[in-house]
Formats: structure tokens, C-alpha cells, sequence
């Protein structure tokens, strides 16, 4: 299927899980990195799911769909496993936590392509210029490989990352530049990591982040980023452009210009302005 723009395809790398009953915005709140109680019903926000070493599990967009209803739209990783994982931590609160298949989470690119579908997270805009929107939609949709592309290359560019199984708990929301979606919370009180997350902000001493980096040859997450002959960091993510590759690593804030990926030099890009929901502000 060749790219067009407008028309949805599957993100056959993301997967929706439902929180629904009484007490889901309780265990949510108490278990998810961003606050959620300043969630109103059709809002969202990025967040995610943390080990007690402060480690990132998932990472996800999180849409209060209704009142005592939230979906989380999980980047990479098994959907399954993980509402498995969460449903261990229910106890007797009053809600189920399950992966939905009846669902199908897609992309669409341009201003006025979310007309006909099911929930509309959000218009993410890439450079600027091009929106784009995460989308549930209640149908079908075919997949699309190029599109897919694209929508990685857009997330490369915005610092936006997702996680393949070999990446999930490595990294802290700092190590992955997250205070960039306002993705996780330091004021909301308990969740599991967040001792680690608030240290690390209060104290100033997040020593790497995210940084996009371009190379002529192929890339894949966990290759390592060198200089002078010793790594630097690693390779988060990565996707084929137009020109080469584009990927997200870990790096130290403060590193040479001169890097190599597998011998092969590489450049660093700016990012453009990182996806965020309406009216979101730092917590």
C-alpha cells in the first residue's frame, strides 16, 4: 500500500488497554506516573508506568474516555502482558484492567482527517506544519508500512520514543527527555518510582536525555553511540528516512559533536516542537 495522506492505517506497534469501574482513576493515580485526577472526561495526557527503581515499563497516551473509563494507548511492548501486569495491583479495587481488540488504534495525517472515527486523541504536529492524529477507531483499518514510516520519522523528530521489549525498564523518564511532554508528575504524591523521579528532578542531576541523531547506514535500537573510543549511550529507537536513518538515543548532556554509531559518523538534529495535548502544562 503505497503512503496517502488523510486516510487512516493501523499502528500495528501500539495497542489499547481499558481501566473501567469505580475506582479506575483511583488506581491509575496510584500507579501511573502523571497525575490523573487533572484529567477531565475526553482529555488525555502522555504517561506511564515506572518500576520502584524509577525504570520505565510502558509508556502510553492515557484518554479519560468517561468518568470512571480510561485508555491507555500503549507504544511497543505486548498489550496483554502488561494489562495482565497491572491487573495484579487491582486487589479490591473496583475496576478491570484488559487489552481491547475491538479496538484499532491508527494514525491519519492532515487537518481534517480524524472526520469518521471513533475517539480523536489529539492533532500531533510535526515540524510545525504537518498534523497528524493517534486514533481508536471501533473498525478495521489496513496497515500501512510507508505511512508507518512516516509517523515514526514524525515521532523521531518530536523526541516522542516507543519502546521495543529489550528497552522497556532501562531507561528513567529523565534519561528519556519526558519533561518535554510533560509526562510525568513530581508534585501529584505517590506512584511506584516516583522517589527516584522527584530526587532526580529537585536535585537537578539528570546527566543524559534524548537526543535525535542522523547517519547514512542502518540503525537499530541498542546500538552503541561512541566517541574516542568509548560509548556514550545507546540507540532508544530508530527508522529509515528519506536520506539514511534518523533514531533517538541516550546521551550524556554534556558530549563531543564528533560521534560514531558502528564506526559510521553521525549528526545531531534538533527537535521540533514535542507533541503535546491541549492546554497541557508542566507538573
Amino acid at each position: 500500500m503505497s503512503f496517502k495522506p488523510n486516510k487512516p492505517f493501523a499502528l500495528v506497534d501500539h495497542a489499547a488497554i481499558e481501566l473501567q469501574g469505580p475506582d479506575a482513576v483511583a488506581f491509575a493515580q496510584a500507579q501511573f506516573m502523571n497525575d490523573v485526577r487533572t484529567l477531565a472526561p475526553g482529555q488525555w495526557q502522555w504517561n506511564g508506568w515506572l518500576s520502584a527503581k524509577g525504570r520505565v515499563q510502558a509508556l502510553f497516551a492515557l484518554l479519560r474516555s468517561e468518568p470512571d473509563r480510561l485508555l491507555a494507548i500503549v507504544r511497543g511492548g505486548d498489550a496483554d502482558a502488561l494489562a495482565a501486569q497491572w491487573q495484579r495491583f487491582v486487589f479490591r479495587s473496583k475496576l478491570s484492567v484488559l487489552a481491547v481488540s475491538r479496538m484499532t488504534v491508527a494514525g491519519v495525517f492532515g487537518e481534517n482527517a480524524t472526520s469518521g472515527v471513533a475517539v480523536a486523541l489529539a492533532q500531533l504536529r510535526l515540524s510545525g506544519e504537518t498534523a497528524r492524529a493517534l486514533c481508536l477507531l471501533d473498525q478495521p483499518v489496513a496497515p500501512d508500512a510507508e505511512a508507518q514510516r512516516h509517523w515514526r520519522l514524525a515521532d523521531i523528530a518530536q523526541g516522542l520514543p516507543w519502546l521495543e521489549h529489550d528497552q522497556t525498564d532501562r531507561w528513567t523518564p529523565h534519561m528519556l527527555s519526558l519533561e518535554r511532554l510533560a509526562a510525568f508528575s513530581v508534585k501529584k504524591g505517590c506512584y511506584p518510582g516516583q522517589e527516584i523521579v522527584a530526587r532526580t528532578h529537585f536535585l537537578g542531576q539528570a546527566k543524559r536525555g534524548l537526543v535525535r541523531l542522523q547517519t547514512a547506514l542502518a540503525l537499530t535500537a541498542g546500538d552503541a553511540v561512541t566517541a574516542d573510543g568509548r560509548v556514550l549511550g545507546e540507540v532508544v529507537c530508530a527508522e529509515h528516512a528519506e536520506q539514511g536513518w534518523q533514531a533517538l538515543a541516550v546521551l550524556p548532556s554534556e558530549r563531543p559533536e564528533a560521534m560514531l554509531i558502528a564506526g559510521n559518523a553521525v549528526r545531531q538534529l534538533a527537535f521540533d516542537a514535542p507533541p503535546l495535548p491541549p492546554a497541557t502544562e508542566p507538573h
